[in-house]
């Protein structure tokens, strides 16, 4: 139950960061306006919340292991809602990452 709760958490705090991130970029590149970078702004700050209920108490952990899901997260974030297409090192750079999740994150330790 432990793991599952950190993948949602981990899931959670991608969609508040990566959505985030995009609404500050559709604000400013797009020219969509203040309140886009408002909501982004607030969403980011979600982000910071979501990730301080992780199960494990290290920091640097969560963080670390939180970049691989965020570089997973993000390309799929440009297929689903910028049509982004990545190719094969793409994918392949974010199953790496994703394998270092897997290690950092849930190795057995002891």
């Amino acid at each position: 139950m432990t793991i599952i709760r950190s993948l949602l958490l981990f899931a959670l705090a991608a969609l508040a960061e990566i959505g985030g991130a995009w609404l500050v970029w559709q604000g400013v590149r797009e020219q969509r306006g203040l309140a886009w970078i408002g909501v982004g702004v607030i969403a980011l700050g979600l982000y910071g919340f979501v990730a301080t209920l992780q199960p494990d108490a290290n920091f640097g952990r969560i963080l670390a292991a939180y970049g691989g899901i965020f570089v997973a997260g993000s390309l799929a974030w440009g297929m689903v809602v910028d049509g982004f297409r990545p190719d094969r090192w793409d994918i392949i750079g974010a199953a790496v990452c994703l394998a270092g999740v897997a290690v950092i994150m849930y190795a057995p330790r002891g």
